[in-house]
């Protein structure tokens, strides 16, 4: 998954972001309306959280542009006006769903969530293939009823291939969605995290290389 985090309030982005991460989110970070214009129009994003209030370009014409765009990127409306009126007034603009300040992390992660399975082909939250279950509401993985202790970009990369149902997922594909912008395209990091996912995920293989192509997972 993919997501934009656009907050002045640095500590908080950044915050927000960490925890994101953590739940094996590729997550990038700006504080003002224009940058978050300019890494939309760069990446392709499952969800986009943005506080309503940035100065210069704010929230509400970034609303406005990300929602009358066609990359079907879902958008999480932060500010700290409570009233039903300026909830209303987001969700007006183009906004999926409307979060007050403060908030709890865990109640941000799981409209996130919710977002992002609406951002695509709706796919349940728990996946089951090759005898392995996937559940992205938990974040754990099982074999044959055994729990996998997976890294957060392990978990990244098996949860895009099972979403693939088979589908070959290219290298390239696999750096968009479960690295953030600041992942280098020409390293071997996903090479290295697929083949120790294939370790822990054990015999037989399940995730194949597909030669000049990616990895699909049968």
């Amino acid at each position: 998954m993919r997501v934009l985090v656009a907050d002045d309030e640095r500590l908080l982005a950044d915050a927000v972001a960490q925890g994101l991460r953590r739940l094996s989110m590729a997550v990038d970070v700006v504080y003002d309306g224009d940058s978050a214009l300019e890494r939309v129009a760069v990446n392709r994003y499952d969800v986009a959280v943005l506080d309503r209030d940035m100065p210069g370009c704010g929230g509400d014409e970034v609303c406005r542009q990300v929602a009358a765009g066609q990359q079907g990127t879902k958008i999480l409306m932060l500010t700290a006006a409570a009233g039903i009126r300026d909830r209303v007034e987001g969700l007006g603009l183009g906004a999926d769903d409307y979060l007050t300040k403060p908030f709890a992390f865990a109640e941000l992660a799981a409209r996130v969530q919710a977002l992002s399975r609406r951002s695509g082909v709706a796919l349940p939250p728990v996946l089951d293939r090759a005898g392995i279950v996937l559940d992205s509401t938990r974040y754990t993985v099982t074999r044959d009823g055994q729990l996998l202790a997976l890294s957060s970009k392990e978990f990244a990369i098996l949860h895009v291939l099972m979403r693939a149902e088979g589908r070959v997922v290219s290298t390239e594909e696999l750096l968009e969605q479960a690295w953030d912008e600041h992942a280098d395209p020409f390293t071997n990091t996903v090479r290295m995290t697929v083949m120790t996912l294939r370790r822990k995920l054990g015999d037989p293989p399940v995730i194949h290389t597909v030669r000049r192509a990616g990895y699909r997972i049968g």
